[in-house]
Parts: C-alpha cells; structure tokens; sequence
C-alpha cells in the first residue's frame, strides 16, 4: 500500500506539447513539464491565446497531447482509448465550467445525480449522496429549486456540487467566477479555499487575479509555455517548470 508521501501525483504532464493541424498548424502548447501533487491548489493565468483552453482540454481529457503523456492518479491516459479516457474522467475529474451548464428543467439535486449517472454509481445511492455534496457547498436547502430560480452563485454551487459528488482526485475550474459579481465571486473563492482546506486539489484557470491570488501556486502560460510565479511557496515550486525544464 502506497504512504501517503509515496502516493502518485494527481497530474503528470511530461513532454506535453499540442499542435492544430490547420492549415498551418499552429503549435498552441509548446513542451512542457507540470506536476500537480495531492491536495495542492495551483492557478493557472494568462492572456487570451496563450494556450489555457487548449491545456484544460488535455487536463481533462476531452483533446489528446500530439507529443508527451498525461498521468491522472498515476495513469498514463493520454494515449488510451476513449472509453478509459471517458471512465477516468468521470470519476476522477470533477469539471466547474464558467457557464455552470445545469439542465433548465431538473431540480438542483437532480443536476447533481446527473455526474452519477456516467460514473455508473448505483441509482439507490444517487440521491443521498447528491445532497450531501449540496450541504457541502451550502446549498441543501435549494436541493428542489430549478436552476431558473436560483441565482449565479447559487447556481455555480451545484455546478461545483455536481463536480464534487464523484469524490474526485481532481476539481478542474474553468473561469469559475466569469459570470459573477465581485461580491458573488469572493464568496465562491471562500468556498473553494474551504475545499482545498478539506483536502481538496483544485485546479483554477482563471483572468481574476484575487481568483488566483487564493492559490498556493500561481502560473503563468504565455506562447505556450508555463512560467511558475517566484513567489510560490517553494515546497511547490518543484511540481511545474517552463520549457527549460526550470522552476
């Protein structure tokens, strides 16, 4: 059995690089390294264009590196076939997208069960274990609101819920506050800290600074390659590199 200090990294990226076919190909991801360890929360910044929507696809699964290799958990995924990329994705990738996406016409917990369904978690346990993850976030009590009825924060709280309920190793945070108010945006950053806190590993691509400044690490990807911020704490530093293979 596996200590918890030799326990995997819950991200590997090795050698990634990632490049559009076209015509021309454009090379979005230049070689790079990363590691992200059990229970760290690491943002990623930068500006439009550098690659970040190209990095959280790898990350997630949807898209395959065109060089390198993506571990999850220890897992060499990057190549595998869909249905193991598909399999590993539902249950150890939690998603937070900018726009929610809930379904307008299922209650909030119903939303929720919705993750269960493609994890293949058993229908008789879907409903409690949906509620607790809403009571996880504070929401509980809207468990039967329509999303319609709910306000943005409310409503990225079942989306984070909905990302929570599969007890993932990975919550993956795309623009997770894009959408709301200054005020609505530091409550969510509390909500996530409380998670990383509780144990949670978080990954946060973001344009906020105050988004990113709550991270234990803070990286920068421009032209395609990442640049970890110096003042990152520096048991953490090692985890990420930039194209030279330095820190």
């Amino acid at each position: 059995m596996l200590t918890a200090s030799a326990e995997p990294p819950v991200i590997r990226l090795t050698g990634l690089a990632y490049t559009y076919h076209g015509p021309p190909p454009v090379r979005a991801l230049k070689t790079l390294d990363l590691v992200i360890r059990r229970g760290e929360h690491v943002a990623i910044t930068g500006p439009s264009g550098s690659g970040k929507s190209t990095l959280l696809n790898l990350v997630g699964l949807l898209d395959r590196p065109t060089e390198g290799t993506i571990e999850i958990d220890g897992l060499d995924v990057g190549a595998s076939s869909e249905r193991r990329r598909a399999a590993v994705r539902a249950r150890r990738i939690g998603f937070v997208f900018q726009s929610f996406h809930l379904l307008p016409h299922r209650t909030a917990v119903e939303n929720v069960m919705l993750a269960q369904i493609y994890a293949d978690i058993p229908r008789r346990s879907r409903r409690g274990a949906a509620l607790a993850a809403l009571a996880q976030v504070g929401l509980d009590r809207r468990a039967d609101s329509l999303p319609t009825a709910l306000s943005g924060g409310e409503r990225q709280r079942v989306a984070i819920a909905r990302a929570l309920v599969n007890h993932p190793s990975l919550l993956l945070c795309d623009e997770p506050t894009g959408n709301l108010d200054s005020a609505t945006t530091s409550e969510l950053s509390d909500l996530l800290g409380g998670l990383h806190q509780e144990g949670a590993t978080l990954l946060v691509i973001t344009h906020n600074p105050a988004v990113a400044e709550r991270a234990q690490r803070r990286i920068t990807l421009r032209d395609g390659y990442l640049i970890e911020q110096a003042d990152a704490a520096p048991a953490a530093r090692n985890g990420a590199r930039g194209a030279d293979g330095t820190g």
